[in-house]
């Protein structure tokens, strides 16, 4: 895959990220909080499973050797679905999306910095962290009323 390809799929990505949760919070008035997250994973989860059987690449019977931990992202995905659905409607969908985006970028600072979960270490300087204090700054004239 080229990088022009990635890059294009990963824009698309990010529509995906901020079509989301306004599409879950309006199932939620409908059904529930929880119960749009359950919907919302069950529709992932199907076509999911799909489009990895149609794929015919890597296979499912090595989940046994993963460890315990490899197993967590489906738990974290979920509570942030969930926490979106309940927030996109009481701060909006701005704010919910720019409080992630700098949690997420906070966290891969440290992530990155201790070399976490096996991955190659990459050094906090001051570049990067004066980078995420610029949208920190962001995100706080987007919160504040």
């Amino acid at each position: 895959m080229s990088n022009l390809i990635l890059i294009v799929l990963m824009v698309i990505g990010g529509v995906a990220v901020a079509v989301q949760p306004s599409i879950n919070a309006r199932l939620a008035e409908k059904t529930g909080f929880l119960q749009a997250a359950t919907v919302s994973f069950a529709v992932g989860t199907l076509i999911l499973l799909l489009v990895s059987l149609a794929s015919g690449q890597g296979s499912f019977r090595r989940i046994p050797e993963a460890d315990w931990w490899q197993l967590t992202g489906g738990l974290f995905g979920a509570f942030f679905v969930t926490m979106t659905i309940v927030g996109v409607p009481r701060i909006g969908t701005t704010a919910v999306l720019a409080l992630t985006i700098v949690s997420q970028l906070i966290a891969g600072l440290v992530l990155d910095h201790y070399g976490v979960f096996g991955m190659r270490g990459i050094a906090m300087d001051f570049k990067r962290m004066f980078g995420v204090a610029l949208l920190l700054a962001g995100v706080f004239l987007i919160c504040r009323r």
